[in-house]
């Protein structure tokens, strides 16, 4: 009998009854859904959300100025600057007879200004403005489309860069115990107790604060906790006869941990994909609300939250802000209950 007779098959379970008890699962089903669609519409945020048109007849030519910037002087303007397509000479213009612009639901970029608003800023909600103005007069919903797609991104680069680091260290001790396993603990320990806030202070006074700066200094530390899962789950499953016959087999220790022991091991990793999710946004938002975050006037949740609280008359930032903050972090606590239920095997509550 050979180890591949003996080992379970290669697929994690969710894949197979796993999945099908989740959309049995109403409730994180549909945030599942809603979340994707949500997602997917804030990538195409320049199409729903800009200051250029989509598509522009004049003269009987057509222009594509979202894809290239034309000079003003192509649409009868005086000047061989860039189009200012909100300048109502313009609009008049492509509005002419003959001439026409298709422009985005929302005809203002996360950084556009409107300098030509008839009411001071912040200006509350309007039909010039569905969600207001901050008070620079740049479009909040605008700049809650680019934030939430901003947000989710660095989430998602966070999660899979944190998970990947938690699953190598968590691996490794796990497979091979001993002394490997107690000098990580140790290091683990020693690593877990510096001062992450601090260090992200100290960076971001040394170097221009990014999102790679915050990637990086936040995936140093969100590995910890993951690991210690995976580090179970290996010890736990490395005394299985599948693993055994595959070592007599001869089988080298990274084909057995890649084959055989991670696709049994992926309960946790799979479950906590929402709640770290949930965990990445959270500190984006937080270190953006405290300056330590995104350089301006780069679009964010925490920023937006910020400005809500510099200007408590306009109450239609915070409530925007906080609004969407709220919905995406219980789409993805739904999503997360959801995928915990159908990994557990003893849970028969589903459908609700």
């Amino acid at each position: 009998m050979s180890a591949v007779d003996l080992a379970p098959p290669a697929r994690h379970p969710f894949l197979t009854q796993g999945w099908a008890r989740f959309k049995t699962h109403r409730l994180g089903r549909w945030s599942l859904w809603l979340f994707a669609l949500l997602f997917g519409l804030s990538l195409l945020a320049p199409v729903l959300s800009n200051d250029r048109p989509l598509l522009v007849r004049y003269d009987g030519r057509f222009y594509l100025p979202l894809l290239h910037s034309y000079p003003e002087t192509t649409f009868g303007g005086d000047f061989h600057t860039p189009t200012d397509y909100l300048d109502p000479y313009i609009r008049a213009r492509l509005s002419a007879p003959g001439n026409f612009a298709l422009y985005p639901p929302i005809p203002y970029s996360a950084t556009t200004i409107d300098y030509y608003a008839q009411r001071p800023f912040p200006s509350s909600p309007s039909a010039r403005h569905w969600l207001g103005t901050d008070d620079r007069g740049r479009d909040v919903l605008a700049r809650l489309i680019y934030g939430f797609r901003l947000s989710v991104l660095f989430a998602l680069a966070l999660t899979v860069t944190g998970t990947a680091l938690g699953l190598l260290i968590g691996a490794v001790q796990g497979y091979f115990g001993g002394r490997i396993d107690l000098t990580v603990q140790r290091l683990m320990e020693v690593w877990g107790a510096m001062p992450e806030l601090y260090l992200l202070i100290i960076f971001s006074a040394v170097f221009a604060p990014g999102l790679a700066l915050l990637l990086v200094l936040l995936s140093l530390f969100g590995w910890m906790g993951l690991a210690d899962y995976v580090r179970a789950e290996f010890l736990r499953n490395r005394q299985m006869d599948y693993v055994r016959a595959a070592q007599a087999l001869g089988l080298s220790h990274g084909r057995i941990m890649w084959r055989h022991i991670l696709p049994n091991s992926l309960t946790p990793v799979v479950t906590f994909l929402p709640f770290r999710m949930s965990g990445a946004l959270l500190a984006l938002t937080s270190l953006d609300f405290l300056g330590l975050g995104v350089p301006p006037p780069t679009p964010s949740l925490g920023e937006l939250l910020a400005q809500g609280k510099a200007n408590l008359d306009a109450w239609w930032i915070s409530a925007a802000a906080f609004g969407a903050l709220v919905s995406i972090l219980l789409l993805l606590t739904f999503i997360g209950e959801a995928l915990r239920d159908a990994l557990d095997p003893r849970y028969t509550g589903m459908g609700r």
